[in-house]
């Protein structure tokens, strides 16, 4: 702690103190007209800044030595994924957990449980689009609209049709592979922005058509009395069903963390990375383009066509506000906070990006401010994510050949 460092936080807490001077300080009293003068919380705020700001240059500096480590090839393997990576670690953390999820809806309430089944289906969908854009690098900024197709397919089958939950899940699940090809084909030779520009339009024409083609969608009244996931035809109370759903998401999301690591070790998850690290010199390789970016499109819409599904059996009800750009953002939030082509990664980015709005309801109108302020600081010290993906080295390790 220099004196040239306590200079120039006192700086910047002075030059905060003038900005949010006239907001933190100044009330004007309308009921008895006149202004109250709140010294306290330019005090506060000055305080707090003098304080922030040794942190945060604690932080940068800690970055930047990270950097130079990394670029001299010394840097160590994070400690997080030492600890993935060793057994008598993480099958404790394991059998925790599993503890943990099977006590859960016996221990909390149903308002507890039903945030953490929004959580496991955000889960799920954002192992989907981690495929797209954490394994082959496309940015997909449309991925509500395979969403929206799978809500819309149950809620729209079971009312023409009378078909039940675990009939149109696989329906879904086929109507999300189906979008997904025919989105992937006309973006197969985009890259980078004009991929996001051209995806982020085809989720607005779904959402646009289902908001607006009422004789099929009904339009914004939505459809309501979806039937929730039945067993057996057995009759369950809506607190057991709620515990029913909860269940159902564990084996889903289980399934999906199975499906997605073979994936990820597969030779097509190897080409998936490959056409991410370098789009020419993957197909220098011999690898199918076209074939890879449509697997990629198609496996991850998938995934959101069964997270619709569930979606709409959990609500009961669903209209095409549920499905707007903003449910987009969040979910590839997920995957680029939680540290993308990372499993795990993207589990912990979803439990915090669902779990945190809802547990810091007691700051009011403050709650908003501090997730944003959060997701700033994450994106700066930790552009990896929570739990960033640990680059695979293939090493061949052959007989030195002797002399003859």
């Amino acid at each position: 702690m220099t004196f040239q460092e306590i200079k120039r936080s006192f700086m910047v807490s002075i030059w905060f103190m003038l900005l949010t001077f006239p907001i933190m300080v100044i009330r004007v009293n309308t009921i008895e007209n006149e202004v109250e003068w709140r010294w306290k919380n330019m005090l506060i705020v000055g305080i707090g800044i003098f304080v922030l700001s040794f942190v945060w240059r604690y932080l940068i500096k800690r970055k930047q030595a990270g950097i130079k480590l990394e670029q001299t090839g010394r840097v160590k393997m994070p400690v997080i994924q030492q600890i993935l990576k060793e057994p008598k670690f993480y099958i404790p953390a394991l059998v925790a957990v599993a503890v943990f999820a099977i006590a859960f809806p016996f221990a909390f309430s149903m308002y507890q449980i039903n945030i953490m089944t929004t959580a496991l289906i955000y889960v799920v969908i954002s192992l989907g689009l981690n495929i797209v854009v954490g394994l082959a690098g496309l940015l997909d900024l449309g991925y509500v609209a395979f969403y929206a197709v799978g809500a819309y397919s149950y809620a729209l089958l079971n009312h023409h049709f009378g078909l039940g939950f675990w009939t149109v899940l696989p329906i879904g699940a086929a109507m999300g592979t189906l979008f997904g090809v025919l989105l992937g084909f006309p973006v197969l030779r985009l890259r980078g922005d004009y991929l996001a520009i051209v995806t982020l339009g085809f989720g607005e024409i779904i959402r646009l058509i289902l908001e607006n083609w009422n004789e099929f969608s009904f339009g914004p009244s939505g459809i309501a009395n979806i039937p929730r996931p039945g067993f057996f035809g057995i009759q369950m109370s809506l607190h057991n069903t709620t515990i029913y759903i909860y269940f159902l998401m564990i084996a889903l999301t289980l399934f999906t963390i199975f499906v997605v690591n073979r994936l990820q070790d597969s030779r097509l998850g190897r080409a998936w990375i490959a056409l991410r690290e370098d789009e020419i010199a993957c197909q220098a390789m011999g690898i199918d383009k076209t074939k890879t970016k449509l697997t990629a499109f198609a496996l991850g819409a998938t995934w959101a066509g069964m997270g619709g599904v569930l979606f709409a059996a959990k609500t009961t009800f669903i209209n095409p506000a549920s499905f707007t750009i903003w449910e987009s953002i969040i979910i590839l939030c997920i995957v680029v906070l939680g540290g993308m082509g990372s499993i795990v990664g993207v589990i912990s980015g979803a439990m915090v990006l669902i779990l945190l709005p809802e547990y810091l309801r007691a700051f009011s109108e403050y709650r908003m401010l501090l997730f944003g302020a959060a997701l700033v600081v994450m994106m700066v010290f930790r552009p990896g994510g929570i739990i960033s993906d640990v680059r695979r080295v293939y090493e061949f390790k052959g007989q030195k050949m002797r002399d003859a």
